[in-house]
């Protein structure tokens, strides 16, 4: 009667491990750090994790001017230029105009505004079904382009980009 009690242990928690294996084999996780851009010194990482179909965007940075800045991905993931003019324009695969996200039209890449605390620290989440890690999809692939934070406040409405003001953070979306 014990061994085959054990055997029924051993075979449900092989059970268990397998469903966990399965469960984190459907998720991609990707994680950047920023560069320094425009004599800045803001410092910080970014985290893209993909789960059934959506993906979840955190940054978290540093050594901002407190207030609101702007994030956007960018075109390019080349942040080689000391002002982060390499990284190219907002991706925008779909041809919208620029905007606030969820809001009429808006760029792929216009993910919106954030508040620096009086330290400097900010941190910016959100959720979307309109990006992917690395499927090859050019409307959704967010691999191989790059990650702006701005020195002032996207105003949602100037074309092309936002009047958000210069880049004071780049890091690119790769592997």
């Amino acid at each position: 009667m014990k061994k085959i009690l054990i055997s029924c242990m051993i075979l449900a928690a092989v059970v268990v491990g397998c469903k966990t294996n399965s469960d984190s084999a459907n998720t991609k996780n990707l994680k950047i750090d920023f560069e320094s851009k425009s004599n800045s010194n803001v410092s910080g990482t970014a985290t893209f994790v993909e789960k059934n179909g959506m993906v979840t965007f955190t940054a978290k940075l540093a050594g901002l001017q407190p207030g609101v800045h702007a994030i956007h991905i960018h075109e390019k993931s080349d942040c080689s230029a000391a002002d982060g003019s390499s990284a190219g324009g907002h991706w925008n695969p779909t041809f919208k105009k620029h905007g606030k996200w969820g809001v009429g039209e808006y760029h792929k890449g216009d993910i919106g505004n954030f508040t620096a605390d009086a330290n400097g620290n900010g941190m910016i989440t959100m959720t979307t079904n309109e990006w992917n890690i690395g499927s090859g999809d050019p409307t959704k692939d967010i691999l191989g382009k790059g990650l702006i934070v701005h020195q002032g406040t996207d105003d949602f409405v100037s074309q092309p980009s936002g009047d958000a003001g210069a880049r004071v953070a780049c890091s690119a979306i790769i592997k």
